[in-house]
C-alpha cells in the first residue's frame, strides 16, 4: 500500500513506525482497544512476521518441519504465550469444528506441508480429527465448513489481475455462491465476504504465506517464475486487514527494489484500505499495526 494512499509522506510513515511497539505485552493482547485516530476503527492490530532461511532450499523445496517451527514461533509471539501447545489451546477448543481455508491456485498453492502442520496443532489442542477439514473451491459443499465453529485462513501472497493482490481477505471468495460477482471496481467490496454466514465471526487465525511471493504480473492467468522471490516467511495475525496491509507493504518494497523505483500494481489493491475505511473489518493503517519480527530478518524489506 503506497504511503500516498494514506495521505502520508515516507518520512511521516517512518516517524510513525518508530513509535510502534515491536515486542512486549500490550493492551491489544489483553483485548483492550487503544486510540488510533487515523485508523478509523479506534483499535490497533498485532501482526507477526516470522522468517527462516531453512524454510525452502535452493530448488524451492519446502521444509515441512521448519514451517511447523515457524508457525509455533509466530503463534506464541502473537499471543505472548511461550508454550506453543498452550498458545494453540487458547485459540481452539476440543469442541470446535475447524475449517482450514486453503488456496489451490495451480502455480502457487498453499504448501501441503503447512496445511499438515496446522492440522497437527489442532489435534494437539484436542480438536478431533473428524472435526477438521482443509479446502478451497469445495468449501460450500463440505460438511465440516458448513458446520464450522472456527476457521483458519491460510494462503500465499501474490499479485492478482482482479484485485491487485491476492491475500487473506480475498481468500474467502469461495464462500460466495457467485465469486465473479465480487470482481467489479477492482474487487473493492471483498471485505463484505467476511459477513457471509459461513464466515462471519469465525476466523481465529490468518496466515499469509510468504515463502516465495509473486510480486509482478499482468493478465488474468499471469505467472512467471522470474517474479517469485525466496522471502522465506509468513505473516500471522488475527486481523486479516492488518496481515494483508503488511504483506502489501513488503510486496511494494520488493517492486521498488526490482524495478528501481515506484512501479504501481496493474490493478489497485484498494480493497485492503476499504476493508478498514468502509467495512471496519480491521486495521490497514501501518501506523496502527504493531509488527513483531521473529527469526531471520535479512532483506526483510519492512
Amino acid at each position: 500500500m503506497s504511503d500516498q494512499a494514506w495521505g502520508m509522506t515516507r518520512r511521516d510513515l517512518l516517524r510513525g513506525a518508530a513509535g510502534v511497539a515491536l515486542t512486549g505485552a500490550g493492551a491489544w493482547s489483553r483485548g483492550e482497544a487503544q486510540p488510533c485516530g487515523s485508523a478509523g476503527t479506534g483499535a490497533r492490530a498485532r501482526v507477526v512476521l516470522v522468517r527462516d532461511p531453512r524454510a525452502i532450499d535452493a530448488e524451492g523445496h519446502v521444509n515441512g518441519a521448519v514451517l511447523g517451527e515457524m508457525l509455533d514461533k509466530a503463534v506464541t509471539a502473537l499471543l505472548q504465550e511461550p508454550d506453543p501447545s498452550k498458545a494453540w489451546a487458547r485459540l481452539f477448543r476440543p469442541k470446535d469444528i475447524v475449517g482450514i481455508k486453503s488456496n489451490e491456485w495451480t502455480y502457487l498453492p498453499t504448501p501441503p506441508q503447512l496445511e499438515s502442520a496446522i492440522k497437527a496443532r489442532l489435534l494437539v489442542a484436542g480438536v478431533p480429527e473428524g472435526h477438521v477439514a482443509i479446502g478451497d473451491r469445495g468449501v460450500l459443499r463440505n460438511q465440516i465448513f458448513q458446520r464450522a465453529t472456527a476457521l483458519i485462513n491460510v494462503r500465499p501472497l501474490r499479485t492478482h489481475h482482479w484485485s491487485g493482490i491476492g491475500g487473506v481477505i480475498k481468500n474467502y471468495i469461495m464462500f460466495s455462491e457467485d465469486p465473479s460477482s465480487w470482481h467489479d471496481d477492482s474487487c473493492a467490496r471483498l471485505a463484505g465476504l467476511w459477513d457471509l454466514p459461513l464466515v462471519k465471526g469465525k476466523t481465529r487465525l490468518n496466515v499469509l504465506v510468504m515463502l516465495t511471493p509473486l510480486f509482478h504480473g499482468r493478465g488474468p492467468h499471469h505467472f512467471n517464475k522470474a517474479y517469485l522471490w525466496p522471502y522465506k516467511g509468513m505473516l500471522v495475525g488475527t486481523d486479516p486487514v492488518a496481515v494483508d496491509a503488511t504483506g502489501l507493504r513488503i510486496l511494494e518494497a520488493k517492486r521498488r527494489a526490482y524495478f528501481s523505483g515506484e512501479q504501481p500494481l496493474a490493478v489497485s489493491p484498494k480493497h485492503v484500505r476499504l476493508a478498514q475505511e468502509r467495512f471496519r473489518l480491521g486495521v490497514a493503517d501501518p501506523s496502527c499495526i504493531d509488527l513483531v519480527r521473529v527469526g531471520w530478518m535479512e532483506d526483510a524489506l519492512i
